[in-house]
């Protein structure tokens, strides 16, 4: 049995899903917060088949399409709760994936980042430790190396200057992680994801908000006056990178030591791979993608870039093609062209108003 958190989420939604499809027994979890639309988290649990009105916090649903997927709303702060839940359920694996997301919002609202990312982390950490699950995986990102300029950015480079709370809520985790690994032997695993975008995305990012303002006509706002570079970096590579994963739990590096210790491995269980696509793009080259598949061209606003922003991302994934044989390689054109299809068939080229265009690191 494998918990999913943020389930109502966008990659956690995926996750699921594929999950699923290869014949998982999976629990999803979410808390289902107002950050942005609940209607697109909504609609996400109804496509996989989970009725919203039979939702009651605390109590599972089952879905209505899938005999092998049930869904539970709790909050990770609930510690009883939560390990009601472990203890009822036995999970072998846990994929921890919710989280209070966004770069800029942890400059507004920091108590949420406490909250959801490091008290229920905790508490996530706990459950796990006492009942018996085999692995934890665990949502990173890419904006744990902060003010880090050497390009491609690997986790074997020291990340102890993030710019945001939200990165050091996420530098946080991969401590938290270790000392469990180190202490009671968890296996743990972190993932630092690259700008994750695609279909079901989040209304709070990059292509949904350029995309919303280009097909009302309404002008976009880029900042760092579009001299930005990201990993953009489709979801269904993301999924297959978390699925190989969660086969694959760390054993402990023999060769460790704390001589020349890198951060990305340990004696103890324990490891962080970064999931991106190694392919940076421009931002200015991601908008002309975006305008040119829309057949619409964009009114720029160009403005200075945000606090808790970097320039740039681009990630090295030696590691990932090393233990698992794998590398993220969708085409950013093709993960457009998919993420645009979708929008057209859910919004019908509508949607709430646009608002500061994000261009944020997951």
């Amino acid at each position: 049995m494998i918990l999913i958190t943020g389930t109502a989420g966008f990659i956690g939604f995926h996750l699921a899903q594929r999950l699923l499809a290869d014949g998982e027994a999976v629990v999803g979890l979410d808390i289902v917060n107002d950050y942005y639309d609940v209607n697109v988290k909504y609609s996400r649990l109804a496509e996989a088949g989970i009725d919203k009105a039979k939702i009651t916090y605390n109590q599972l649903v089952q879905s209505s399409t899938q005999t092998n997927y049930r869904f539970v709303q709790l909050d990770m702060t609930d510690r009883e709760g939560l390990n009601a839940l472990f203890a009822a359920e036995q999970f072998s694996t846990v994929v921890n994936l919710a989280a209070q997301a966004g770069v800029r919002y942890s400059l507004i609202n920091p108590q949420a980042y406490i909250d959801s990312n490091i008290i229920g982390f905790t508490n996530i950490l706990e459950a796990c430790r006492h009942h018996g699950v085999k692995h934890l995986a665990y949502a990173s990102s890419s904006s744990v190396y902060g003010l880090n300029e050497k390009m491609p950015l690997s986790t074997s480079d020291n990340v102890d200057h993030p710019i945001s709370l939200y990165a050091a809520s996420k530098k946080s985790n991969e401590l938290m992680a270790h000392t469990y690994s180190h202490l009671f032997g968890l296996a743990t695993t972190g993932l630092r994801f690259f700008t994750v975008y695609g279909p079901w995305g989040r209304p709070d990012m990059a292509l949904f908000l350029f995309t919303e303002a280009i097909l009302k006509g309404e002008p976009i706002k880029v900042f760092n006056h579009g001299n930005m570079v990201r990993d953009f970096t489709y979801v269904d590579d993301i999924v297959e990178g978390i699925t190989r994963v969660i086969a694959h739990p760390p054993q402990g590096n023999k060769d460790w030591t704390g001589q020349h210790p890198d951060p990305s491995t340990s004696k103890a269980p324990y490891k962080v791979y970064n999931i991106g696509n190694n392919d940076p793009v421009k931002l200015m080259d991601f908008i002309t993608a975006i305008e040119e598949e829309l057949g619409q061209p964009a009114e720029k606003i160009m403005m200075d870039l945000q606090p808790g922003d970097v320039p740039a991302t681009y990630a090295n994934v030696q590691d990932l093609m090393q233990d698992l044989g794998y590398k993220p390689e969708t085409p950013i054109r093709d993960g457009i062209r998919s993420f645009l299809n979708w929008y057209r068939a859910y919004y019908g080229y509508t949607g709430a108003k646009a608002g500061a265009i994000q261009t944020e690191q997951n």
